[in-house]
């Protein structure tokens, strides 16, 4: 018999660790196959919610908000893009890749969550970003992205040109802030048991088996 597993995964679509981080958690729960029924429901964070229309330079971003230097920064894209390999994932960002400003790529995720698209269109998202060097805040590529994915394009248009979706979102932000998330991506399951940052699918298997264990044992709540 299978058991249930609502999986809330709090994220930003430019967070190259929140790509790394749901490749492990959708190959740890195709090992456990039949083990686990489980529902992902994408939940909005913002790295950078002050940034403007139109971007930054990565390299230049990161430097200003953590203090790295581009040799650093140069070093942590390697080590993304590894783990990224080791996971199905092709990153290619450098040096001149820009971050974008994600609230309205995050209007759009709601909707498509309301549409049963929520996860497709995560994923294209990531791919147009870290892949294909998009801007995930350009009004047309998102439209063109959320039609791509089987949602209609003329309806993500009007969400993109109106503010719909961004009272649900901001409360959902705000939601995941108060609870204690600083850090994305956090994947919580059940509503109860956390697990924070891109880790490698054998830690996510072996947090599902332990909340299957303790759900068997009649300690937790689906």
């Amino acid at each position: 018999m299978s058991t249930p597993l609502k999986i809330d995964f709090v994220s930003d679509v430019s967070c190259p660790w929140c790509v790394v981080g749901l490749y492990s958690l959708t190959r740890a729960l195709d090992l456990l196959g039949d083990e686990v029924q489980a529902e992902i429901r994408f939940q909005p964070f913002e790295l950078n919610p002050k940034m403007g229309p139109e971007g930054q330079n990565i390299t230049e971003h990161i430097s200003e908000k953590y203090g790295s230097t581009p040799e650093q920064s140069q070093k942590n894209r390697e080590m993304i893009r590894a783990r990224g390999a080791e996971v199905g994932f092709a990153f290619r960002t450098d040096g001149n890749s820009r971050i974008y400003n994600t609230f309205d790529a995050h209007r759009l995720l709601h909707w498509a969550g309301l549409e049963g698209l929520q996860f497709n269109l995560k994923d294209a998202l990531f791919k147009a970003y870290f892949t294909e060097g998009g801007n995930p805040s350009d009004h047309g590529q998102l439209a063109r992205i959320a039609e791509s994915v089987g949602l209609d394009r003329q309806r993500a248009e009007a969400i993109l040109a109106s503010d719909e979706f961004a009272k649900e979102v901001r409360e959902e932000e705000q939601l995941w802030l108060s609870r204690g998330v600083s850090s994305v991506p956090t994947v919580v399951f059940n509503g109860q048991y956390a697990v924070s940052g891109g880790q490698p699918v054998e830690t996510f298997v072996g947090a599902i088996r332990q909340i299957m264990s303790e759900a068997k044992g009649g300690t937790v709540n689906g």
